[in-house]
């Protein structure tokens, strides 16, 4: 895969979401004031963006910080029928490790600390109102 302009490597070979440092999409700015320049990783799909306010993401944190992220998924062609959104669920899984953990943001996409027991590369499978996508994030050992 090759970075496009502005974008920083995963951190680990194999891990294959890179995380972005030019402006948001469009679609998920709203809120914002001034540049949206800030480390993200967008969707396989297109259909959500993690916003990496604790980037680099890690293991441990230290200094009262944390893993930070904002979920913001595109806006749906067709809303759902629920008046109230289902939660973002999380499946993550440790690449070559097979070691397997489940998060859950209440209220669906939105902020959240993502903390995840291990360090390296992990593969999330996110579901949300009947919606799905698919990224990596790379959590650092310290």
């Amino acid at each position: 895969m090759t970075a496009s302009a502005g974008a920083v490597a995963g951190a680990t070979t194999g891990c294959g979401s890179r995380v972005e440092t030019g402006p948001l999409p469009d679609w998920a700015d709203a809120g914002f004031s001034g540049s949206t320049r800030t480390p993200h990783v967008l969707g396989a799909r297109g259909e959500i963006v993690a916003v990496l306010f604790g980037h680099p993401l890690s293991r441990s944190r230290k200094h009262g910080t944390n893993n930070k992220i904002l979920w913001v998924a595109r806006p749906a062609a067709t809303p759902p029928a629920a008046t109230t959104p289902d939660a973002l669920r999380i499946t993550a899984t440790l690449d070559g490790a097979g070691t397997r953990v489940t998060r859950e943001v209440a209220g669906g996409p939105g902020p959240s600390i993502v903390d995840l027991p291990q360090a390296g590369c992990w593969h999330l499978e996110l579901r949300w109102s009947g919606r799905t996508d698919v990224l990596d994030l790379v959590y650092a050992d310290s």
